[in-house]
């Protein structure tokens, strides 16, 4: 038998390796020949650990007797995770449960959409699962009893609660089952409380809502539940807590307005605002003595008003062990978060759009309000030092360098970062006596920092701000009726030395010396909203109107060149760049960091023509590793060079667009896909037209689906009137990991059970 591996090693049947092309008389090189036969066992599943579970059963374990049985180590199938595989379709899942079924603890079938109902029932076969996620999977009553029944040893679930699910339905054995749960997470696609009330012995209850007012047919939901002692959730024994609702409220816009989407639009928020204060009735009367895990996410600036949230903040203060808490924003005032945190030690604290608390927050982490700040790995000041713009906006505004510093040198062990909506202006921190150093230089403290999210005025070092500044406050320019002069933008010139591109980058340059281990870095400008509909249009109310803020627009080129030098980069978002003139340095960037699997670029440069085009297909030549794709520009042509650019993208799986006034080939486009066979999402959402948008749809479907199961082809005009439909069909894993904008750092623990 013969292999090859990206044509550069060849293996024969002795289990002897040379390179390719090597000959195969030569001495020296046969005697210093290793082959797979030479490597020890410990190597060999380090090795097989990096393959798909389906491929290792089908493909590895039958080569030979060692494989087969390493193949079938408890390191390697213990914990199995399907989510990403979407080559599967049903026969292939139960021949790979089959196999696994004397073997496997946990099992994982999050978001495989494409998959029957039906393949759920070979979970069964797997006796000795404790922990099961499925959710994404259509789970009738009768269903759910099926498979409860066959798990006898589980103790943690995961699935989604759909329109129909009766839980009064379920068999006695079913209830038995979940009386026995430890953990349980539950998607809520309708107003339920699921099975929550037969789990009498939850430890960790998490709960995501997604639930739309109106159904299709524009018919309100109603959210009165049944209240009674069967009913009623049951909290004794809980230990954690999360709750995240999908946004928001209704949010009807200008008609003049650049983000227009189409109207009428209902967005999510009070049929799943008022689900949550149910669930959180138990909590106003009992408060359970083991709670250390508190988080609940509520979008928008104004969610439900929850009177028992300072109660909950005393009783977690007195018992000293919270681990994390995370409240909306009208829920807490700085005694309650001062009571909450004193005494305690938290791993992941978030107060997003909070800017009523960011003076007792900064209070309780530098001077001794927490037990050991030490052991704080997640923090979230999203929009916490926000206020409305105005021409009167000082540095008492803004973030201090010297608060940041402090706060690295009592966080030593902080991992993730969120300083989103935020303002920090180096000229205003320069004039303070005596001289502060760049907020950068006082991040680069966070050596253990992985991932990063900052406002873009945090890189400017304010370059001809006194300008740009006297230019913003102009009353004409508040009023629409003037337009803001091109000043500070600054270019990158291909093959020049980003050290020698002055001060302007220095603080750049000082956080990447510093951050060594950031992996994943979000830079967005203050006034950035995305056009597509649901997440974002529910935070506008908290949003600058773009370009308000000047040292955003002294962010250029330059300033992407040298984002280079944090060469570990993995996750990269650009986005609300006006200052970008050419995009230059954008192609130096994904030069130096080549191991970028995930790239997120929205609104760079002017928004009137698509300015950054040329940079942008050389970057993409580049991009051999990058796995997921999202561009947003209102003037981007998605034509026959743009995607030969984007086929050398050769480890792409996840694409989307978005772009208001752009256009697409059909052609190119299908060609593209049969270039790259690892793309599973292709989404699109133009100015095309209904009829091309849905040809082309069709086309990749007839054409891509038989050998991807798990492909997701969603092309729309984003201005027509069904979009909120076609995006709420869209499987909610693609939605919150790709399709729809929004930042992923040091954001609340993923709702998994395990």
């Amino acid at each position: 038998m013969v292999s090859t591996v990206r044509g550069a090693v060849i293996s024969d049947v002795t289990g002897t390796t040379r390179l390719a092309g090597q000959a195969e008389e030569d001495p020296v090189m046969a005697a210093a020949a290793v082959g797979m036969s030479d490597l020890s066992d410990e190597i060999l599943l380090n090795i097989l650990r990096h393959v798909p579970v389906c491929d290792l059963l089908t493909n590895v374990a039958p080569v030979c007797q060692r494989l087969q049985t390493l193949c079938c180590d408890k390191s390697l199938l213990a914990h199995v995770c399907l989510s990403e595989e979407y080559t599967m379709d049903d026969q292939t899942v139960r021949h790979t449960l089959r196999q696994l079924s004397n073997h496997v603890q946990s099992l994982s079938l999050n978001g495989v959409y494409w998959l029957s109902s039906g393949a759920v029932d070979s979970v069964g076969r797997c006796k000795a699962v404790t922990h099961l996620d499925v959710s994404g999977w259509r789970l009738t009553a009768l269903r759910l009893s099926r498979l409860l029944a066959s798990l006898p040893l589980l103790r943690s679930l995961a699935f989604d609660v759909q329109p129909g699910f009766d839980a009064g339905k379920l068999a006695g054995e079913a209830v038995d089952r979940l009386s026995c749960l430890a953990e349980l997470r539950q998607t809520l696609l309708t107003p339920s409380y699921g099975v929550v009330p037969c789990c009498a012995k939850l430890r960790k209850l998490m709960l995501q809502f997604d639930i739309s007012d109106v159904t299709r047919e524009g018919i309100g939901v109603s959210c009165h539940l049944m209240v009674g002692q069967s009913s009623v959730p049951h909290y004794e024994q809980l230990e954690e807590f999360s709750a995240r609702l999908a946004p928001g409220e209704y949010y009807k816009m200008p008609r003049g307005d650049s983000f227009l989407f189409p109207l009428p639009y209902v967005f999510k928020g009070s049929v799943n605002q008022t689900l949550l204060l149910l669930y959180l009735a138990v909590f106003s009367v009992h408060i359970p003595e083991r709670l250390r895990v508190f988080l609940v996410s509520v979008p928008g600036p104004n969610p439900a008003h929850w009177s028992a949230a300072p109660s909950l903040a005393q009783s977690l203060g007195l018992r000293g062990d919270l681990e994390a808490l995370q409240l909306p924003r009208s829920w807490l005032d700085p005694s309650s978060l001062k009571q909450a945190l004193e005494g305690n030690s938290p791993k992941h604290l978030s107060f997003s759009r909070c800017p009523a608390l960011w003076p007792q927050v900064f209070q309780s982490l530098l001077e001794g309000g927490v037990r050991d700040a030490s052991r704080l790995l997640s923090l979230n000041l999203s929009g916490i030092n926000h206020v409305p713009y105005s021409e009167c906006r000082g540095a008492d505004d803004q973030l201090l360098p010297s608060n940041m510093s402090r706060l690295a040198s009592s966080c030593v062990n902080l991992r993730h970062l969120n300083l989103m909506h935020t303002h920090y202006h180096h000229e205003h921190a320069s004039t303070l006596p005596p001289p502060a150093p760049h907020l950068c230089a006082s991040l680069a403290q966070l050596q253990h920092l992985r991932s990063l999210t900052l406002t873009a005025c945090a890189l400017s070092d304010g370059v001809q701000s006194h300008h740009s500044a006297a230019q913003n406050s102009s009353p004409l320019l508040l009023r629409g009726l003037k337009k803001l002069p091109r000043v500070g933008f600054q270019n990158y010139k291909v093959g020049s030395d980003v050290g020698n591109q002055g001060d302007t980058t220095s603080g750049i340059s000082q956080l990447a010396a510093g951050c060594l281990s950031l992996e994943t870095l979000e830079l967005i400008g203050p006034g950035f909203v995305s056009a597509l509909p649901r997440l974002e249009p529910c935070t506008r109310a908290s949003m600058e109107p773009r370009g308000m803020c000047a040292w955003a627009r002294g962010v250029g080129d330059a300033h992407l060149a040298a984002l280079g030098g944090m060469t570990r980069l993995r996750r990269l978002t650009l986005a609300g760049l006006p200052g970008v003139l050419r995009g230059t340095g954008l192609a130096h960037l994904v030069t130096q960091c080549k191991d970028l699997q995930v790239l997120s670029l929205a609104n760079i440069g002017t928004l009137k023509i698509m300015n950054y085009n040329a940079a942008l297909l050389e970057a993409l030549r580049h991009c051999s590793q990058l796995r997921e794709l999202r561009l947003e520009q209102p003037y981007l042509n998605a034509n026959s060079s743009f995607f030969d650019a984007l086929s050398c993208c050769c480890s792409l799986q996840r694409f989307c667009l978005i772009s208001r006034n752009g256009s697409f080939e059909a052609a190119a486009a299908e060609l593209f896909m049969g270039r790259c066979s690892r793309v599973v999402m292709c989404h699109m959402f133009t100015g095309g037209t209904l009829v091309a948008c849905r040809n082309l749809q069709k086309t990749l479907l007839d054409r891509f689906l038989p050998e991807r199961p798990g492909l997701s082809a969603v092309i729309y005009p984003i201005q027509h009137e069904d979009l909120p439909s076609v995006i709420r069909d869209i499987p909610l894993t693609l939605l919150d990991s790709t399709t729809l904008f929004q930042s992923h750092v040091a954001q609340p623990p993923r709702l998994s059970p395990w």
